[in-house]
């Protein structure tokens, strides 16, 4: 069945750096609404993964609204920690969503594990999941990633989230040293975005 163009969009997070990113990344035929504009909090995330967390965000700001609702689910995952923080990533932040806070932790985290991690490479990679929703129908659900290694410190002042501590592979900067429109080339949510482009 031939999808209708789509030419209004809500974005469904409550993160103005994530909001900025997904704008960047949409045609510019399309009208994007915030969640802001309709004064809406977040839902509970309670999905076990970032797939179930995107599709109940979009699926929720959807039917709140009556708008075509794209949502993202990304977080960061450190194989040396089990793959933590993953889906809980802002949630390290606390309820202020602090990412110097979650920042710390994921060192004092390494730190637990092994006094000399950074001597190590301790491979980690973003995950965004994007998901369409509108009212009752998922019209779209796909998966992008970044793979990469954490920074022995925290370096730069772009982007947000961890971006200061993730450099990406075969890079020597990270996330936080780039200029927005070169590390918007390369992301977990340009991948992701790459896969979706079909939908918009």
């Amino acid at each position: 069945m031939p999808m209708q163009k789509i030419n209004k969009l809500l974005i469904g997070t409550n993160n103005k750096g994530k909001l900025r990113e997904i704008k960047s990344l949409l045609p510019k035929s399309i009208k994007i609404h915030s969640i802001s504009e309709f004064n809406l909090k977040s839902p509970v995330e309670n999905g076990k993964t970032f797939k179930e967390n995107s599709l109940i965000k979009s699926k929720y700001f959807s039917k709140k609204t009556g708008l075509i609702c794209l949502a993202d689910d990304s977080g960061l995952e450190i194989d040396f920690l089990d793959k933590s923080p993953g889906i809980y990533s802002a949630r390290w932040g606390g309820k202020q969503g602090d990412f110097g806070k979650a920042i710390r932790r994921v060192y004092k985290e390494l730190n637990k594990k092994d006094k000399n991690w950074k001597n190590k490479k301790i491979k980690a990679r973003f995950i965004c999941v994007l998901s369409i929703y509108y009212l009752n129908k998922k019209m779209a659900c796909v998966l992008g990633k970044v793979e990469g290694y954490i920074s022995d410190e925290p370096k730069g002042k772009n982007g947000f989230g961890y971006d200061p501590i993730f450099i990406p592979l075969k890079k020597s900067k990270t996330f936080g040293q780039m200029k927005p429109a070169e590390k918007y080339k390369m992301d977990h949510r340009y991948q992701a975005f790459k896969k979706i482009r079909k939908f918009l």
